[in-house]
C-alpha cells in the first residue's frame, strides 16, 4: 500500500509541476499580450496626437487668415478716410488760399 500512496503522491507531485508550468507559461503570454497592448496603444496615442495637432494648425491657419482679412478690411477702411480727410484739408486750404494771401500781404503791408 505504500508503493500505491507513493505513486498517487508522485502522481500528483507531477500534476502539480505540470500546472506550475502552464502557470508560467500563461504568465509569460499574458507578460508579452501587456507588451503588445502597449506598444499598440501608444501607437494609437502617437495617431491621435499628430491628427489633433493637425486639426489645430488648420483652425489656427483659419483664425488667423480671417484676422488678416478682417485687418485688410479695416486697413482699406482707415486709408480711404485719411483719403476723404485730405480731400476736405486740401478743399479747404484751396478755398481760403486766397484770403490767406490777402490778410498776409495786408499785414505786411500796414508793417
Amino acid at each position: 500500500m505504500s508503493s500505491m500512496a507513493e505513486s498517487k503522491v508522485t502522481g500528483i507531485i507531477q500534476s502539480l509541476n505540470g500546472l506550475e508550468d502552464n502557470l508560467d507559461s500563461l504568465n509569460s503570454k499574458v507578460a508579452e499580450m501587456k507588451k503588445q497592448l502597449s506598444v499598440k496603444a501608444q501607437a494609437e496615442i502617437d495617431k491621435l496626437v499628430e491628427k489633433t495637432r493637425e486639426m489645430a494648425t488648420k483652425e489656427a491657419e483659419v483664425i488667423i487668415n480671417a484676422s488678416k482679412e478682417k485687418a485688410n478690411a479695416e486697413s482699406t477702411k482707415i486709408a480711404q478716410e485719411g483719403e476723404t480727410k485730405l480731400s476736405e484739408i486740401t478743399s479747404r486750404i484751396d478755398t481760403n488760399f486766397d484770403e490767406a494771401v490777402r490778410h498776409v500781404v495786408s499785414t505786411v503791408l500796414k508793417a
